[in-house]
């Protein structure tokens, strides 16, 4: 046993190896082209569309919030994995994150999201939750509702006024009408 710890000694004791040692040098640390950070603001004003939020694939990363100066998206990094596509999903530019920004303008890409409604009529208890929460449209207005109740059921109005919000879904007690989003990327024609 003694034998050994001296071979350990000699050898870790050696000029070489204490040189080597001390005078390690690394790569300096440079902060790779493609690195996503988590997405900041920009400074530009939020309409909330919610895009941001539809868009994210780790829940509870982002929600956009109303402040006394307006709507505002904010980033819970404990939840975020920093993938960009809340960046590259609004339309207003309001977020950045890295160089994600830079090259959904230089490439002219981005995200064209659509929203479908459906009901399940089999435990759709028709108490209208969905309907009365809708920010989007109620009855009577001029753009019209998104759902109305009617013919003893909710019907599905002006799907393609929803902005795919989640509310109605959120708001119905027995969770009868589900909110799928789909999102195709889309690359405009070069002017």
């Amino acid at each position: 046993m003694s034998e050994s710890i001296i071979w350990y000694l000699r050898e870790f004791l050696r000029t070489e190896w204490i040189r080597k040692f001390l005078l390690a040098k690394t790569d300096p640390l440079v902060t790779p082209p493609y690195f996503k950070d988590y997405p900041t603001l920009t400074g530009k004003e939020c309409t909330a569309c919610y895009q941001c939020m539809m868009i994210c694939p780790a829940p509870g990363a982002i929600a956009v919030l109303r402040h006394d100066d307006g709507w505002r998206p904010e980033i819970y990094p404990g939840h975020c994995i920093r993938c960009g596509l809340c960046v590259e999903a609004c339309p207003e530019d309001v977020l950045q994150s890295g160089r994600v920004l830079e090259a959904q303008h230089r490439d002219r890409t981005g995200f064209r999201a659509t929203f479908h409604l459906s009901i399940d009529r089999e435990i759709c208890m028709r108490c209208g939750n969905c309907c009365i929460s809708c920010p989007v449209g109620r009855e009577g207005e001029p753009d019209g509702a998104v759902l109305k109740i009617e013919k003893g059921g909710v019907q599905i109005l002006n799907s393609d006024l929803c902005t795919g919000c989640k509310t109605c879904e959120v708001n119905c007690p027995n969770r009868g009408i589900r909110v799928a989003r789909v999102v195709e990327g889309v690359q405009e024609a070069a002017a």
